[in-house]
């Protein structure tokens, strides 16, 4: 058969574009034209430009972020050629736009007949019209508009005046969107009093299902106080944890009080399965229901499409949902060509294969310990929410106890805390190492923090795969032990931390880790400003001390935002780590460096008040030298001559600067005795005794543990007796050798004090001599 010509070249350039955008190979000129033009906008050329160099720029745009965001990179390489025929509809749509009206209106009519056809058969939906629309809330506010004008026949004449008289009310779930409510009342123009929350179940059924009972009563209460109940939004799939909402029940109950009911949600997907649940297959008797087929098949810039049955088409056009104008009708072209590539074997496999994901995600998280699951059904449910959940430090328990399908909220509102704060973690950590996954954090009302993974939404953007699964189980497997030993250690660390003198406890319980410390000291110090800047400088010390540990925590400011200040906080951490060591090295290190700080101050000001009183003691002797010499021998040429005739002897006097003493003394006895003395011994600088003996290749805090594959526990103990009686067995000394007692290990701070020290002295003794060779001179 003959194409048309423009068609060909449409698809032909259609298909180079995209290949040429999808290369990430670019040359090195197109490197330094990227950083050369930069961002900043240049004038439009008279000439114009062709079409490569515009995709080029185009490619430079889209791919100039791509070292920071290599996730967006990803998606922009899964488009596939599905994706493709999404986007030539685009094209193909401003091409048929051009044609006369006639041909126009018969293309437009048999493309949305066909399309709505089809998704009808395919999400058994019989008998259904079909609105296409870009925003999915967008198909849910035209059917507002449809409700409102079939239940108020005098609305397209007196308008807002009949919705006085009889206020319209909506309900919606607690579970539904954020900010449904408010953007329906927004663009229908009606006040926030006609949205009513229907609360979810508390006592019976699925803590995210609407509470069936408690929504009949409400509607009851309105009719009674002069209001239309007007519609019902339902969930096939609540957007956090996926549950599906009583909808036969809720059915019976719109039909009794004449009430439309609107179903939406990812659960909807299931339709098209030969298998589908008895709550979702309820859906199909429903008045209208949004499906959001981009996301659930991988299909870029197609329109999201909303179900419905009404036999008035004059109110169909009035509110919306039908057009007159034929281009309106051809956003169903992208879906239309999609749909006829992938067929309807490749829309069901699509499915069935996310489907799939989630079960085999649902199979291995029931062997886990410590994982509880909320999954409405377990033999169909496409959305999978899980979270870290044990209690606390009870020996007695169970771990199999944790593979209960309902979560239970922690009593204590301070554990609840930090359950979020590590199930956010661990969510993190997860998207982290298998980004192919999908899996997201999410809030939820009564479970707190949860782990989602949702492949209906994710799988078929990201192509994932059962590997990728099985990789995340995996991961999950190694990050549940380091949970459990943060969370068995966390409240030992406090205690060992409350009762060490010089560090002080805080409580942070958003960060996902052992603990918060803070080194504080006791000053007397009034000016607050300066404290802070010490225990600041102190803390930052201790920080960089104890990163250059050679240990398997790590130690941080905290987080960026929200964190405590002049704090060490420790990371997650394993069973075998030594809390009381960990705990004596922080405050030991904390100690050395405040009293080699404090050493080095208060040397500072000893050296300071020790010059001073040199200059004082240098003018007292000058005055003093004048004083004994006499006038006379003060003026150039007597004092020569008088000198000459009778010399003047005198004495030296003198002065050193004992450091240890921190005062000035006389130098008679170093003349004397033609040698300088050292004076009294300094006293020993401070220093953490830590070492312990170790194992070889245990690093530090870590302690052996007794049911280790390495050592046994008798043999760990013999090994300790080993090495305490190498300790005390003398060490042997070769002949002629005595025995010396050990050096003590200086740090790098006490150095930097000894040479200040020296440096110090050096100086006092140089002025000293230069003073006395004046005098012997004179």
């Amino acid at each position: 058969q003959m194409v048309d010509p423009t068609l060909a070249e449409m698809g032909k350039n259609l298909n180079e574009a995209m290949k040429m955008l999808e290369d990430n190979q670019r040359k090195a000129e197109e490197e330094n034209e990227k950083y050369a033009r930069k961002d900043i906008p240049g004038p439009l050329q008279g000439s114009g430009q062709d079409m490569v160099s515009i995709l080029q720029l185009v490619q430079n745009l889209m791919h100039g972020e791509e070292e920071e965001e290599s996730s967006q990179a990803y998606r922009l390489q899964n488009v596939g050629e599905q994706g493709h025929m999404a986007l030539l509809g685009h094209s193909l749509a401003a091409y048929i736009s051009v044609l006369d009206r006639e041909r126009l209106r018969k293309l437009t009519t048999r493309i949305l007949s066909d399309t709505t056809l089809w998704l009808c058969r395919l999400f058994r939906y019989e008998n259904g019209s079909a609105y296409y629309h870009e925003d999915d809330r967008e198909g849910l506010l035209k059917i507002c508009r449809l409700v409102i004008h079939t239940r108020y026949e005098d609305y397209t004449v007196e308008g807002f005046n009949v919705l006085y008289t009889k206020q319209p009310v909506i309900y919606i779930s607690s579970a539904a969107r954020t900010g449904l409510g408010q953007a329906l009342c927004n663009q229908l123009g009606l006040p926030l009093s006609c949205m009513c929350r229907v609360p979810c179940n508390t006592m019976f059924g699925s803590q995210h299902q609407m509470d069936v009972a408690l929504l009949d009563r409400l509607i009851k209460d309105d009719v009674e106080s002069g209001k239309l109940p007007l519609l019902l939004v339902a969930n096939a799939g609540t957007p956090g944890a996926g549950h599906t909402d009583k909808l036969g029940r809720l059915k019976e109950l719109c039909e009794q009080y004449n009430m439309w009911l609107h179903v939406e949600g990812v659960n909807l997907a299931t339709l098209a399965l030969g298998y589908v649940s008895s709550s979702v297959l309820a859906a199909t008797k429903c008045d209208s229901m949004t499906l959001t087929l981009g996301s659930w098949l991988g299909l870029p810039a197609v329109p999201a499409v909303t179900l419905y049955r009404h036999e008035d088409p004059s109110l169909s056009l009035a509110a919306g949902l039908t057009s007159s104008q034929p281009v309106e009708k051809l956003r169903a072209l992208p879906l239309w060509l999609s749909l006829q590539y992938l067929g309807h074997d490749g829309i069901v496999e699509r499915i069935k294969h996310a489907s799939q994901l989630s079960q085999r995600l649902l199979e291995n998280l029931k062997n886990l310990d410590f994982i509880k699951t909320s999954v409405e059904d377990e033999l169909s449910s496409p959305v999978v929410v899980f979270k870290f959940f044990q209690k606390y430090l009870n020996r007695d328990q169970t771990p199999h106890a944790a593979q209960a399908s309902t979560i239970q909220h922690p009593i204590i509102s301070n554990e609840g805390h930090i359950y979020d704060t590590f199930n956010q973690w661990l969510g993190e950590q997860l998207a982290q190492l298998v980004p192919a996954s999908g899996v997201d954090v999410v809030e939820l009302e009564d479970e707190g923090t949860c782990v989602r993974f949702s492949p209906l939404m994710t799988s078929a953007v990201l192509g994932t795969e059962i590997q990728d699964v099985d990789q995340l189980v995996d991961c999950l497997k190694m990050k549940i032990p380091v949970l459990t030993s943060t969370l068995q250690l966390r409240e030992e660390f406090e205690q060992e931390v409350r009762r060490t003198v010089g560090l002080l406890y805080v409580e942070d319980l958003s960060w996902p880790g052992l603990g918060v410390v803070r080194y504080s000291y006791h000053s007397d110090e009034k000016n607050h400003e300066k404290q802070e800047k010490e225990l600041e400088k102190i803390n930052t010390e201790l920080l960089k001390k104890l990163n250059e540990l050679e240990s398997d925590l790590t130690f941080s400011l905290g987080p960026e935002f929200g964190g405590q200040k002049n704090c060490v906080y420790i990371g997650m951490v394993t069973e075998d780590l030594d809390v009381s060591e960990l705990v004596e090295t922080i405050a030991a290190t904390g100690r050395e460096i405040e009293e080699n700080s404090r050493l080095l101050e208060n040397m500072t000001e000893v050296v300071r008040k020790g010059i001073q009183e040199a200059q004082l003691q240098l003018q007292k002797a000058n005055e003093e030298r004048l004083l004994e010499e006499g006038l006379l021998r003060q003026i150039p040429v007597v004092g020569s001559v008088l000198n000459w005739f009778s010399p003047f002897q005198a004495s030296p006097k003198g002065r050193t600067f004992n450091l240890t003493a921190g005062s000035l003394e006389s130098t008679e006895s170093t003349y004397v005795s033609k040698a300088q003395g050292t004076g009294t011994t300094p006293p020993p600088t401070p220093t953490s005794s830590l070492a312990k003996q170790r194992l070889p290749g245990q690093k530090i805090f870590k302690r052996s543990l007794r049911n280790s594959d390495a050592f046994s526990e008798t043999s760990s103990v013999s090994h300790c007796d080993d090495l305490e009686k190498m300790d005390q067995r003398p060490p042997t000394l070769c002949p002629g050798q005595e025995q010396r007692p050990p050096e003590t290990e200086k740090t790098e701070q006490q150095k930097e004090v000894a040479q200040t020290t020296s440096k110090d002295t050096e100086d006092i003794q140089s002025d000293c001599t230069k003073v006395e060779e004046q005098e012997s001179q004179r």
